[in-house]
């Protein structure tokens, strides 16, 4: 989720055709009329993803449910907000935990200070009604990842390019080991405002320092065991903690998205250097942690690299609670973490995996939840089966089983056991023909229908030879949204645990007035309510949902929350909400139980900038002489009602 793509992998080995080619197929057999050399853009739709394109809809679109003024795109040194809005910051880097931290002083910030203050770059987000297991609004805990540091705006006049880590010093570097991973607070709404609780014993801190438990398949296995953890049971810290997932009973899923980069050392001198090749190590060492700390040398700690690229259980109830990273549900770069009740009882787990030509995937549980005790299956996703899908042109999308034993992964081909099969997910992934994808990022279920959004932010690295004549876009720089259907029915209904599930497009994103982009949206869909690189979701009580954007500086237009209807004929028509300042991406949407708070993420305000020395922001304090501080804003009608009502 990051800006400048510090994860940037190697392409896929699967052999099967790319997301995009499946897309131009299944648009052609939808009906589409071609000529020779016609764009995308230019195509007449006729049946695509229900009356998205089609005149009858245009007709309708007054019908939208969303009756917010949208808001007129500004692209500045500050955040904007809807008429009859107000969106105010909540917490943001820096901001004491505890009572005695008093106010952040940047040129005194210490890794000792920055351990009991809220951290970098803000991520997903969740909110967690207080008490556990209520439906309060007013007042709960914010648990929000902190994925990765900008050091070019966080130290001054520090460059941010692939040299810098040499500049780091032991004390910048134990810093920004204290800057990521997760940070919770009590938050109260008085008077309509959020405030934080400082003095709240439920604040805390998980950092690159903090034990968690490796559970599920890898739990002691080889691979696992370091010098200090011999067992191999006991991983210390987390690290680019992006997307995340809430569960039934009451904890939060955090998602590793990455650690290539942040390991020094000679790769070559690693036995399992393929292996690591294949999830982008080369020894980078980005923020110079391996200068000062063998644990991320690859020819030292050898497996050390395996211990990272998980999903890790948090439960924010307890402060004293040991984080675990949940093994079974595959190693990858992950994106989202998005838990579903299936009807039979068993937890579904949607998770991406945030690279070019990366993979969707599902984890099913074996067991299935006691809804009268749901504490009781605390370590239920410590054993099911984890699939990565395959897309076909004819409009269905089938889940493939990583198992051992199963097809090509057997002992044969390299894979010793389930535990190797899960160590190697996209290598599983690869044997077993899934569909390379546009870089998989959000996975989230509309709760009302019952039907899955996957979230494909772009993919630059798409090449020609990989299209067929009608796929238009060979640089994918504007990404889009696939909608999944499973059986069933709508709502609870719905089987998510089922084989196969109908599949269709419900954006293309891009400016819809340029043919190059081959841009689709509803017809009335207006200037401002375009939008590029969606990235993360989220879905309001009634079923709306809220798109939350990482690209946009790139195309002179700021990132911000669309909401889009995805019902009825205003289906696909997008309207702007909120825009972020210069440099900044908005991600983690996150809903109050009753609809009246939107949580947002904005992260990286500034990152445009080469030094603090030409700051293009000083979001969101404006101090003269201050740092832009990355933050969570709080978004609310000045009425008091729903967000979209």
């Amino acid at each position: 989720m990051t800006s400048k793509d510090p994860r940037d992998s190697s392409t896929t080995r699967s052999q099967q055709p790319a997301i995009r080619t499946i897309i131009a197929e299944r648009v052609s057999r939808r009906g589409f009329l071609l000529g020779t050399g016609t764009t995308l853009g230019a195509v007449a739709a006729s049946g695509f993803v229900g009356s998205l394109f089609s005149g009858q809809a245009h007709a309708q679109a007054a019908q939208s449910s969303l009756t917010f003024t949208e808001l007129k795109r500004v692209h500045d040194e500050t955040h904007h907000v809807s008429d009859g809005y107000r969106a105010d910051v909540v917490v943001g880097w820096g901001d004491p935990m505890t009572a005695d931290a008093g106010e952040l002083d940047v040129a005194k910030m210490t890794a000792a200070e920055q351990a009991r203050r809220f951290g970098y770059n803000c991520d997903y987000i969740a909110f967690m009604p207080l008490p556990r297991g209520s439906k309060a609004s007013d007042h709960g805990l914010l648990c929000v990842n902190n994925e990765y540091v900008s050091f070019n705006v966080m130290f001054p006049d520090f460059p941010d390019d692939d040299g810098a880590s040499d500049r780091f010093t032991a004390e910048q570097v134990a810093l920004n080991n204290m800057a990521i991973g997760h940070s919770i607070v009590e938050v109260k709404r008085e008077g309509g405002v959020w405030s934080v609780v400082t003095d709240s014993p439920l604040n805390r801190r998980i950092t690159l320092d903090t034990p968690m438990t490796i559970a599920g398949p890898l739990a002691g296995h080889a691979a696992m065991k370091t010098s200090y953890d011999p067992e191999g049971r006991t991983a210390k810290g987390t690290n680019y903690n992006c997307g995340g997932g809430v569960t039934p009973w009451g904890t939060v899923l955090t998602c590793e998205e990455g650690a290539s980069d942040t390991f020094g050392g000679d790769l070559s001198k690693n036995p399992q250097a393929a292996v690591l090749e294949r999830y982008g190590y080369d020894g980078s060492d980005y923020y110079g942690r391996a200068r000062f700390d063998d644990r991320f040398k690859l020819d030292v700690e050898v497996n050390e690299p395996n211990r990272f690229d998980w999903v890790v259980e948090i439960d924010p109830y307890d402060p004293a609670s040991v984080p675990v990273k949940r093994t079974a549900l595959g190693r990858m770069a992950h994106e989202a973490s998005t838990v579903v009740v299936n009807k039979d009882g068993r937890v579904v787990v949607y998770m991406g995996d945030d690279d070019y030509f990366e993979y969707l995937y599902r984890f099913v549980t074996d067991a299935a939840l006691d809804p009268a005790n749901p504490a009781a299956s605390r370590d239920i996703l410590d054993a099911g089966t984890l699939s990565v899908a395959r897309f076909d042109a004819d409009g269905m999308v089938t889940w493939l089983p990583l198992v051992h034993g199963q097809g090509p992964l057997t002992v044969e081909n390299g894979f010793a056991d389930q535990a190797d099969v899960l160590l190697k997910t996209r290598l599983a992934a690869d044997a077993l023909g899934a569909t390379p994808m546009d870089r998989p990022e959000d996975v989230e279920t509309n709760p009302v229908t019952g039907r899955v959004y996957a979230v494909m932010t772009k993919n630059k690295k798409m090449t020609a030879d990989k299209l067929n004549p009608v796929n238009t876009r060979p640089e994918n720089h504007y990404g889009h949204i696939v909608e999944l259907i499973p059986p069933g029915g709508a709502g609870a209904a719905a089987d998510h645990t089922a084989e196969s599930y109908n599949w269709d497009l419900f954006v293309l994103a891009g400016n819809p007035r340029d043919p190059e982009h081959g841009a689709r949206f509803h017809a009335d869909t207006s200037e401002n309510g375009w939008f590029v690189n969606p990235d993360n979701l989220t879905f309001d009580p009634q079923g709306r949902m809220f798109v939350a954007t990482d690209g946009a500086n790139d195309f002179d237009i700021p990132d911000g929350i669309y909401a889009v209807d995805t019902e009825g004929p205003a289906r696909g028509l997008p309207k702007l909400l909120f825009s972020a300042p210069h440099g900044a991406e908005v991600t983690g949407p996150f809903f109050t139980p009753d609809g009246t708070t939107l949580f947002v993420s904005v992260q990286h305000p500034g990152e445009d900038s080469e030094t603090t020395a030409s700051l293009t922001t000083r979001w969101p304090d404006f101090r003269e002489g201050g740092l832009p501080r990355p933050a969570v804003v709080a978004i609310q009608r000045m009425d008091g009602q729903e967000v979209a009502s």
